[in-house]
């Protein structure tokens, strides 16, 4: 009694005095307007104590990897991961305290009924909450409910964003819910050693579920303190805003839908009328300023665009000829030309005109695709898997985890004296001499890459060795390469790839004491460019022995992409009321996703995601890729992180483009735009047959006259399909099993 009455005392003060502190700490913060949204001041506010929040986070992130990661994995080798996931269940069983607490303090009597059913279901029939028969036989939906929540509906501020010893992300509101949880705890009240014993194994099983995201962090991210903020913020947002929750997820998204709909309706209706005006498909991107004007504002401006165009022709091509065009030609050559992106020379020109005038047409039909927008389809890649890449009877932590992808190595190289060396992953067959297959990942994706996994998959099972390279832009490609490197024209850049990518062989070679039999080497989408600059290299001067290159939606023009990325980031401009909280539906979403994925007979065949969703979705994931590099650019140890964040979140792809891409005072975004496009290797591409494009006639990244012209160089090396966005076709059947006959060792890749 005498220790529940100072439990209760201690409890009443601190709870007074977070209070206090967090009021305190949470006015209105005033901060300089960004042109991308800042999602750490969105969720969690201005960071006042960054300088001891960073300090406690790498002595946590210090402690977590050498006291407790090896105390994790020791236990999840003992216990296989179903008798992992039963104490798991338990102990959240055992949790109903706080979750009944947590709704009754929320006024929420519905949720208290069903969390008082659930448990006593589950831990009746259920065995003391090691399953679940509640949600399997009574469709009782768990309510991951913490006091926390009932906290902040008693209007309870938040107060400032905290790392702690051992506690990693907080903020005085949840330190209180943690202290009235461990009141709350029926654990708390058992001592003796055997209790003691049971505490430590629910401990070491509860922290080792969130070790896999840890490393994962700590591998893929430049800087793990910025993003653990944002996931944090985030996360606590959805938590007390209830989005956790279907009933108020599908609610808060259907208003949403709405709202959304309604506020863009006039400003499509503007973007269609425009549209219509210039021609069937070709129109991917219309000045912003011509959407606030009337339907004949394209036509107004086409003057201006014809002579800007005319001028910055004979630029680039040299050619006075460009002069004596007729007025309507050049005009109608000018507009399209810069709608399309911009690239062509005037050699080009004629043919440019003819192929607007051709259908184009798939080689391969999805079918029973159902497609939504070509961003949202874009997202369907990933629900690209194989079997048999995680399937073990133990914890992905567990030294006898023998799925594939634990099987995969790490290792390094050194491509720069005095910089850090380049880690890449492999696997190989038994015959060490096999073929090996060399992959390229998409724009900012590390060794980590599931794509990466699950492409190495397929060609191993087809008895490849298998090689992983990071993006070339990526931070940890930066820390390899010399100080002044910057990544972003292709030529330059696959001119390190080969480097890397002969270095990384001949270290397996010497290894392993073998010679690699046929060598292919594969790309997507940014890593696909720089796989055919690879191949146009290769073709003059042969060091890497590669036979064939496959390329899986490579951006004809780079900077029409980056264009295309920066109007998709831009986008969230026309409807910035109540981003946070559309990110937080946006996000919630997701989340579900990922919960009901491993659930029996679970099958997706669309995205539950508006367009706009979809673009808040990529930008938040792009975005942050290009904030890892600039970050990695720009940081030393002197640095003020809170002002290079501004900087990061001003800075746009083409931004980037011009910041550290143009030194030469002469040169300028169009010469650039055609180095760093397809066109400039045209003539690698119709005169050579080892190398095979995979595209889609809707990539919003390229548009059907960049298509065509593609086409047109490589022929029948060049497979369209229907649909699919930017790699969103990778997990239909018809795409792998066309992928099967091209890496099948008795075939050779299709020629013209």
């Amino acid at each position: 009694m005498f220790k529940n009455k100072i439990i209760t005392a201690f409890l009443a003060i601190f709870i007074s005095v977070s209070a206090f502190f967090a009021q305190g700490f949470c006015a209105e913060e005033t901060s300089t307007p960004c042109r991308y949204p800042d999602y750490c001041k969105e969720y969690i506010g201005q960071d006042k104590f960054e300088k001891f929040n960073r300090k406690m986070f790498n002595f946590n992130a210090k402690l977590n990897k050498y006291a407790l990661r090896p105390m994790h994995v020791v236990w999840a080798s003992i216990m296989p991961k179903y008798g992992m996931d039963r104490i798991q269940y338990a102990y959240k069983n055992i949790e109903y305290p706080k979750r009944l607490v947590s709704t009754l303090l929320q006024k929420d009597l519905k949720a208290a009924k069903t969390e008082t059913l659930r448990f006593l279901a589950n831990s009746t029939i259920g065995l003391g909450g090691m399953y679940d028969p509640a949600k399997r036989f009574f469709k009782l939906e768990p309510q991951e409910e913490d006091i926390e929540q009932g906290l902040s509906k008693c209007k309870i501020k938040r107060g400032p964003f905290l790392v702690l010893p051992i506690i990693n992300a907080t903020t005085p509101r949840a330190l209180a819910g943690r202290l009235i949880e461990t009141g709350l705890d029926p654990t708390t009240y058992v001592a003796s050693p055997v209790a003691a014993l049971v505490k430590m194994g629910l401990f070491l099983n509860r922290t080792s579920f969130m070790q896999p995201l840890s490393i994962y962090m700590e591998r893929t991210y430049a800087d793990p303190y910025d993003i653990t903020r944002k996931l944090y913020g985030m996360e606590n947002y959805i938590k007390n805003s209830n989005l956790d929750r279907q009933e108020v997820l599908d609610i808060e998204s259907k208003i949403i839908e709405e709202v959304t709909v309604d506020s863009g309706t006039e400003l499509m209706a503007s973007a269609d009328t425009n549209a219509s005006l210039i021609g069937e498909g070709e129109v991917l991107e219309i000045p912003s300023e011509a959407l606030e004007k009337n339907s004949e504002a394209p036509i107004e401006n086409e003057d201006k665009v014809a002579e800007h165009k005319k001028e910055e022709l004979v630029k680039v091509s040299g050619e006075a000829e460009v002069e004596n065009k007729t007025e309507d030609e050049t005009n109608k050559i000018a507009t399209n030309e810069i709608l399309k992106g911009g690239t062509y020379t005037d050699d080009t020109l004629k043919e440019a005109i003819q192929s607007t005038k051709e259908e184009l047409k798939p080689d391969i039909i999805l079918e029973n695709f159902n497609p939504q927008t070509p961003v949202v389809d874009s997202m369907r890649t990933a629900l690209f898997n194989l079997p048999g890449i995680d399937d073990s009877i133990w914890s992905e932590l567990s030294i006898w985890n023998r799925s594939f992808a634990k099987r995969i190595r790490t290792s390094s190289i050194e491509l720069t004296p005095e910089r850090e060396k380049y880690k890449y992953r492999y696997i190989m067959q038994r015959d060490k001499s096999a073929p090996v297959a060399i992959l390229y990942p998409s724009i900012g994706e590390g060794i980590m890459s599931h794509h990466s996994v699950v492409l190495a998959k397929l060609f191993y099972d087809a008895g490849y060795s298998v090689v992983i390279q990071g993006s070339h832009f990526h931070w940890e490609f930066i820390k390899s390469m010399p100080n002044d490197y910057r990544p972003g024209i292709p030529s330059r850049d696959a001119e390190q790839l080969k480097i890397a990518t002969g270095k990384i062989l001949d270290k397996l070679e010497k290894k392993y004491e073998t010679k690699f039999g046929k060598k292919v080497l594969l790309g997507t989408s940014f890593g696909a460019v720089t796989t055919l600059f690879v191949a146009e290299k290769e073709s003059r001067e042969n060091t890497l022995g590669i036979d064939n290159f496959i390329s899986i939606n490579p951006p004809v023009e780079l900077m029409f992409a980056l264009k295309e990325l920066d109007k998709n980031n831009d986008d969230w401009n026309k409807n910035p009321s109540n981003l946070k909280h559309k990110t937080a539906v946006t996000a919630a979403k997701i989340l579900k996703l990922y919960n009901q994925k491993d659930e029996p007979g679970f099958k997706l065949e669309t995205l539950p995601f508006s367009d706009y969703e979809g673009k808040l979705i990529t930008g938040f994931i792009l975005r942050q890729k290009l904030s890892d590099l600039i970050y990695t650019i720009e940081n030393n140890k002197n640095t003020d992180k809170a002002a290079l964040y501004g900087d990061i979140n001003n800075m746009s792809f083409r931004d980037y483009a011009q910041k550290y891409l143009i030194k030469d005072e002469n040169k300028t975004i169009d010469n650039l735009a055609y180095e760093a496009s397809l066109h400039s290797i045209s003539k690698y591409l119709k005169n050579n047959s080892n190398y095979k494009i995979y595209h889609t006639i809707d990539d919003y990244f390229a548009n059907k006259g960049q298509l065509r012209k593609l086409k047109e160089y490589t022929g029948k090396n060049t497979v369209l399909i229907s649909n699919g966005g930017h790699l969103g076709y990778l997990y239909r059947q018809e795409f792998i099993d066309e992928l099967k006959k091209d890496i099948a060792l008795n075939d050779k890749i299709s020629s013209k």
